[in-house]
């Protein structure tokens, strides 16, 4: 076993030879950890992750105490251990890719999120729309779902209902949702500003069991909606009437009209705005450069 100043000496030599990549290097591999911590936070991933640090102390006490059986089968399992983990993982590390890509550096890097001129008129008037109806659909407590698509494509649940290509308005809307047409029990998926399908399917929250008892199916859609993508989603309450938004897994209740436009015109306009102001500062400060 090494001794305290022998420990001493290794520390201080290690500090005399850190850099500012070493520095930067450390703070990001932080950042991933911490990324990664958040992502496992309250799902089964959490529970694995258990499972395995388990299994390395296992190893590590097998060692110490000599018990060569344990340490031979714990060895071999460790090696085989990272294909598990993209096995068991694999939701998760899915979830993680499509949330770094959707994140500002993610969308920057890649070029996208920016509106053309076009569909941030269609926004206009689709705002205008799911306001307008979803205030009267509240009004007759008449159920409604409604997904306003941003980055993350939504095929797969597009193509478990109808296709429409409809432009919003709340007629259209009042007519989707009315009890007792084919296209009512299911969501409405907006895709640019227009209505791309009705009847869709959605997916299940990841936790469902720790969701508020009190909420019903569509609410319930609407959260597991939110966590798989970036989403949009509002919800009109069939019992109370009570305009609902859930986005990125959380759900928030009691939505005006006012206040529901104010954060569609947030949502759906601030990612585009913030990357062409990005995108000017960029071309500015190489055209500066280039005149240097």
């Amino acid at each position: 076993m090494p001794s305290f100043s022998e420990i001493q000496h290794a520390f201080f030599s290690l500090i005399s030879t850190f850099e500012l990549k070493d520095l930067v290097d450390v703070a990001v591999l932080s950042y991933i950890v911490y990324l990664l911590l958040k992502l496992i936070r309250e799902t089964r991933a959490g529970q694995l992750v258990k499972g395995i640090l388990l299994l390395v102390a296992s190893y590590f006490v097998s060692s110490f105490f000599e018990l060569k059986v344990m340490k031979y089968i714990l060895g071999h399992a460790l090696d085989i251990g990272l294909i598990a983990m993209i096995i068991l993982f694999q939701p998760e590390l899915r979830r993680a890719l499509e949330k770094f890509g959707r994140t500002r550096f993610g969308v920057t890097l890649l070029g996208i999120g920016t509106l053309s001129g076009d569909v941030k008129q269609k926004w206009d008037t689709a705002i205008e729309a799911i306001c307008d109806s979803c205030v009267e659909l509240s009004a007759t407590c008449t159920g409604a779902l409604i997904v306003c698509e941003r980055q993350t494509r939504l095929g797969e649940q597009i193509e478990t209902g109808t296709i429409l290509n409809a432009t919003p308005s709340k007629e259209v809307f009042g007519n989707i949702f009315y009890p007792k047409t084919p296209l009512h029990d299911g969501a409405v998926i907006m895709r640019d500003g227009m209505i791309l399908a009705a009847a869709c399917f959605l997916p299940k929250p990841q936790n469902d069991a720790a969701i508020n008892k009190k909420l019903g199916s569509r609410h319930r859609a609407a959260i597991g909606m939110s966590e798989n993508s970036d989403a949009v989603v509002i919800v009109v309450s069939e019992e109370t009437g009570q305009i609902s938004v859930a986005i990125n897994g959380v759900l928030t209740r009691d939505f005006t009209r006012e206040k529901l436009k104010g954060l569609l015109e947030k949502e759906i306009y601030d990612v585009s705005d913030d990357n062409t102001a990005r995108k000017k500062k960029i071309s500015s400060w190489f055209e500066r450069r280039k005149n240097k």
